[in-house]
């Protein structure tokens, strides 16, 4: 049994601390997985999946192998029963114990029974559900001593459901599993996604106990570690929250950055006694503050409902430092000591948690006409965050699931990608509404994610799981989402990076398409003013008083916020609202920027790309798959969507074409006598478009925060992916970089250097962009190259950049003749731009380039790359012919890491490499996520465009 005072608990820093009451985990129990007709049973893990649990017992081998995730359909269609024996838990219970079943999540429609007595049927993955069930383990039927969650096919509940005469038909298209997944409460990507896969996966796939309480109310001396820790003899933490804002501050009024800060506790208590005078105290000792023991509401003895408590205090303005995310500051954290005293001096919890003072507002307020005049501001609304009252860029990605059994992802998996984020000068990561609410936690969500983000400090936007899709409305549906968001929502506020919710993703639009073309349509309008426009926007703000609230994340804005009236089409001709996105797989049009969308804010953007060869790898199984239009990489290629269950993928041949066409128009077609050569150069060369492509829209966004539109945030799509596949991802399943993170990286510098090139008319301009709030000087210099090497000319500039602004160092010239240096041909030379600037006392420095024709149409010349290694797995990389365009080293297989610039220590890979310039890297090896401990150097590769064509 989990006694508090001995458990052993695998996330650092949740070691529990003394308490009285006992914590079981459900883990500790001996587990059997059997399928509906009993033809399977295996030995089953809590927390786990189906699909894991079948790995594990060798009936199926990984489902992402190879093609699996089309001939392990079979898992999907049957229902699967989960069975522990309750004996080694029950053995030593007593009449006067109570015992309390915890679910911190189950996936996803399930029948529970303790001891032969039916407990609950549960529909939500979203939830976690607490049962007393005391009487039952006591009183078990037929000697049946047994906890068994019997799950049913989602897929098979979905098609239930919806074959109800009184169901609303879907409008809207889906991915492969057609028609159902808004009529479930489930991560909406385990249907099928675009980048990814539908295992539809079922099980206990988050944390689970089993918590005594006895009617003892004991003092605690040392605070615990973790709520689900604090709870001692008498009481259960069932939830907790923590809201810091300044006084006075809401989601409609803007912070008084003087203000005191209001700190706000909120306890959801399940109790064995009653009790009529309990207080609250909150002390934050590396503050010495302390509220001193605040009265709150009674608690009367009740186990099969939560009484909430609430107490508040201020702490003054000035004491505490702020938080900040890491590129503008320091993301400064505190330890906050929660007690729970239950009646004199009896105390009946006491918990550690940690959070920090910060202020994140999304401002969407009306542009006032003063700086409309004053700054050249298009008429319209703002729509930007402000952090600690002040208006910052907002750069980063999109996050989607980090793999398609949540069961198995770990920490170590995902505080990579999240510090991949952050060194490539990322600042906010949002976290898409078709997935899961991320967890704040180990042991109640399995794995970290809020709290690495506080730690880090990296701005989480989150969103609620609704995506791309109508959700019809009844009570039965909105009965179910009310918990869910309270208790996200409450468990997320605590977390300083959080940064406001969104109602979901994309719907908005999706409706006012369906409003405008059909004749009912202003009944799904209707449904969605309901849903979004009223009943989450006043869930969300009910449980976090000061958090901003959107109803969708890409919008229209709102027409006000008190009341809360979205604007949806009531827009005015040349005036800017809301937010955008821009998707456009017409390769042609990659860098034409009047296909950019002139936004306030773009949340979206992205192109697809080829994971590595390394990552093709670890799931192709067959020689002859190893080519790009091989039936298995394509049927990894999901855009287009099949939209129903037709497998391999019938429309991949319009994403693979995208990719093509890309590749083809801008690099050498890749073609050598090595076919994994060939394949590897096409996977590579598909990502290196994806990066040029995303680095120039980052550019041209960021270019805006000087302009009319006053562009103050790009987000790019997507950071991670899930499985190995075709994506929009920087970085592969495995955790490598690939070339669009690093190209992220260059273009995410505080103060950057960029070629605006207007093709159409034949106009380069070259700007310096500059996030920073002091005004920023340094030089920029120009330098054309042949691709031999040869320097033909070079300038210095030097520039001075105002707050969130731009500076032109190279006026808009038009006419290659004006911009080529005399003599040249556009094949023949590139110009090199670099960029070196002082920013908060140290130096920056950033580089890119312009090619005035298509590299497919460069004269290169053979750079003959040389690759010396040296000590610490550094590389020192030398172009010994001609240029080496987009030179990129190759890690191993095995090895998960990046690439630094051993002068700069910045993150560097796809650079031109240049005859007589010279780089050194050195290869950042994460050994816990390495297979290979000490990667051989000559198993890292080099490459560059030139061997599309060469070996």
């Amino acid at each position: 049994m989990w006694s508090t005072a001995a458990v052993t608990v695998a996330a650092a820093g949740l070691l529990p601390t003394l308490a009285s009451a006992d914590v079981f985990g459900l883990s500790d129990l001996s587990w059997t997985l059997k399928n509906q007709n009993g033809s399977i049973v295996i030995p089953g893990k809590v927390p786990s999946q189906a699909h894991l649990d079948l790995l594990e017992a060798g009936i199926i081998t990984e489902p992402l192998l190879g093609i699996n995730d089309f001939t392990q359909r079979w898992i999907v269609n049957d229902n699967w029963t989960y069975t522990a024996d309750l004996t080694p838990f029950s053995a030593n219970l007593t009449n006067d114990t109570t015992t309390l079943l915890v679910f911190y999540g189950i996936d996803t429609i399930a029948n529970i029974t303790v001891a032969g007595h039916p407990v609950a049927w549960v529909n939500n993955e979203f939830q976690q559900y607490v049962y007393d069930v005391t009487d039952l383990i006591l009183a078990p039927v037929n000697n049946d001593t047994n906890l068994t969650v019997a799950l049913e096919s989602a897929w098979y509940y979905g098609l239930n459901v919806t074959a109800r005469p009184d169901a609303e038909a879907s409008l809207t298209g889906d991915f492969e599993y057609p028609g159902v997944r808004q009529y479930i409460r489930k991560t909406q990507s385990d249907f099928g996604w675009d980048w990814g896969p539908a295992f539809v996966p079922s099980g206990i796939f988050k944390p689970a106990y089993l918590i005594t309480l006895t009617s003892n109310a004991t003092n605690v001396t040392v605070p615990a570690s973790h709520p689900l820790l604090a709870s001692t003899g008498s009481v259960f933490i069932e939830e907790n929250s923590l809201e810091i804002s300044r006084v006075g501050q809401t989601s409609i009024i803007r912070a008084n950055q003087s203000a005191d800060w209001l700190v706000n506790v909120t306890l959801a208590v399940r109790s064995v006694g009653a009790w009529g005078a309990p207080t609250i105290t909150v002390s934050i000792p590396k503050l010495n503050v302390t509220s001193g023991p605040l009265a709150v509401s009674q608690i009367p003895a009740s186990t099969n409902a939560s009484t909430f408590v609430t107490a508040n205090f201020t702490v003054p303005n000035g004491v505490p430092e702020l938080w900040y995310p890491a590129n503008l500051g320091t993301p400064r954290l505190y330890n906050f000591t929660v007690t729970l005293a239950l009646d004199g001096n009896n105390t009946g919890a006491s918990f550690t948690t940690r959070s920090g003072f910060r202020t994140i507002e999304l401002i969407q307020t009306p542009y006032s006409q003063e700086e409309i005049d004053a700054r050249g501001i298009t008429p319209g609304d703002q729509w930007h965050f402000e952090v600690n009252g002040k208006v910052f860029y907002t750069m980063g990605t999109n996050i989607i699931p980090f793999d398609p059994f949540y069961a198995r992802i770990t920490s170590a998996q995902v505080r990579w990608v999240l510090e991949s984020a952050v060194v490539s000068g990322q600042n906010m990561l949002r976290v898409w509404g078709g997935g899961i609410y991320q967890p704040s936690d180990e042991l109640t969500g399995g794995y970290d994610f809020y709290s690495v983000c506080d730690e880090l400090g990296i701005i989480a936007w989150s969103e609620l799981i609704f995506s791309d899709a109508l959700y019809p409305l009844n009570d039965f549906l909105l009965d179910s989402i009310d918990p869910e968001v309270r208790q996200n929502v409450r468990r997320v506020n605590r977390h300083p990076s959080n940064a406001q919710w969104a109602g979901g993703n994309e719907i908005e639009g999706i409706v006012l398409v369906v409003n405008s073309t059909l004749p009912n349509g202003t009944h799904y309008l209707d449904e969605y003013q309901t849903l979004f426009g009223e009943f989450l926007h006043d869930i969300v703000l009910e449980e976090e008083s000061s958090v901003s609230y959107t109803d969708c994340s890409t919008t229209s804005g709102v027409l006000s916020l008190d009341p809360y009236e979205i604007r949806y089409n009531n827009k005015t001709v040349g005036f800017i609202y809301g937010n955008s996105e821009r998707y456009n797989y017409d390769a042609s049009q990659a860098f034409n920027y009047s296909t950019y969308p002139v936004s306030r804010f773009v949340n979206e953007f992205g192109f697809h790309s080829m994971p590595s060869f390394y990552s093709w790898e670890e799931v192709l199984l067959n020689p002859e798959d190893f080519s790009f239009n091989s039936t298995v990489v394509a049927s990894r290629d999901h855009h287009s969507p099949a939209g129903n269950l037709t497998w391999p993928n019938p429309n991949a041949v319009e994403g693979q074409g995208e990719m093509t066409v890309a590749v083809e128009l801008f690099f050498p077609t890749p073609n050598t006598t090595d076919t994994n050569q060939t394949f590897a150069q096409w996977c590579w060369s598909t990502q290196v478009f994806q990066s040029l492509n995303m680095v120039s829209e980052i550019a041209w966004y960021r270019r805006g925060a000087g302009l009319g539109e006053n562009n103050l945030g790009a987000l790019v799509w997507q950071l991670n992916d899930i499985w190995q596949g075709v994506s929009w991802s920087s970085i592969e399943y495995s955790g490598r970089w690939k070339v669009l993170q690093y190209g992220m990286t260059n273009i995410y510098s505080p103060v950057v250097i960029y070629p605006f090139w207007y093709a159409n008319n034949e106009t380069l301009e070259v700007l310096v962009t500059s996030d920073r709030w002091d005004t920023v000087e340094g030089t920029a210099q120009l330098t054309w190259y042949d691709w031999s090497g040869n320097e033909l000319n070079s300038s210095t500039v030097p520039f001075e950049v105002p707050t969130l602004n731009n500076s032109v160092v190279f006026p808009a010239t038009t006419g290659l003749e004006n911009i080529l240096p005399a003599g040249q041909n556009a094949s023949d030379v590139f110009l090199l731009l670099n960029v070196t600037a002082q920013v908060d006392n140290r130096t920056v420095t950033q580089e890119q380039y312009f090619t005035p024709t298509s590299l497919a149409e460069a004269n290169l010349v053979d750079p003959a790359i040389k690759v010396t290694p040296g000590v610490d797995l550094t590389f020192t990389l030398s172009a010994q012919g001609g240029v080496a365009a987009f030179a990129w080293l190759d890690h191993p297989a095995g090895t998960v890491g990046f690439f630094q610039d051993n002068a700069t220590g910045v993150p560097s890979n796809g650079f031109y490499l240049i005859p007589g310039i010279d780089r050194t890297l050195q290869f950042v090896l994460n050994p816990g996520l390495s297979k290979v401990a000490n990667p051989d150097p000559a198993d890292f590769v080099v490459r560059s465009v030139w061997n599309n064509t060469h070996l």
